[in-house]
């Protein structure tokens, strides 16, 4: 069975909010940091950060802890008791790819959402897609 860890991420994140944690410890991945970085930038998530797994020989505490491994740390921002960030939705999936063009770049909420694109020039909003003038994969909305 094949997993989608963005997909994972992104259930996680939705998880911690629904029980009001202040922050979420998932693992590592460039891309995984990357739409994190750009969530930070665009103001939805703040203090993203890497915490470094510690290399040990006894694997029985550092399996237990989950500590072997680099991990992502981030905060939810709340504002009266209840998450900026109210959906996440994954767009284009493993099974199904959705590719956009310049023209096609989706407009989430009227302006008031992200929508997160790969293009050929990196990771970038819908906006700065459309200011770059490229198209590409529709990664997943966020408002």
């Amino acid at each position: 069975m094949f997993t989608d860890p963005i997909a994972d991420m992104l259930t996680r994140i939705r998880n911690a909010q629904m029980i009001k944690k202040p922050e979420v410890f998932l693992p590592y991945s460039k891309l995984k940091l990357n739409i994190l970085k750009l969530l930070e930038n665009e103001g939805w998530i703040s203090n993203v950060e890497v915490v470094k797994g510690i290399p040990t020989k006894s694997k029985k505490i550092s399996e237990e802890k989950n500590l072997r491994f680099d991990r992502i740390k981030l905060n939810i921002i709340y504002t009266n008791n209840q998450p900026k960030i109210k959906s996440l939705k994954r767009i284009s999936k493993p099974g199904r790819r959705i590719y956009v063009t310049k023209d096609d770049l989706p407009s989430v909420l009227n302006g008031w959402g992200i929508a997160v694109i790969s293009t050929p020039k990196g990771l970038m909003t819908n906006k700065q897609a459309k200011k770059e003038n490229v198209g590409g994969e529709v990664i997943c909305e966020i408002y």
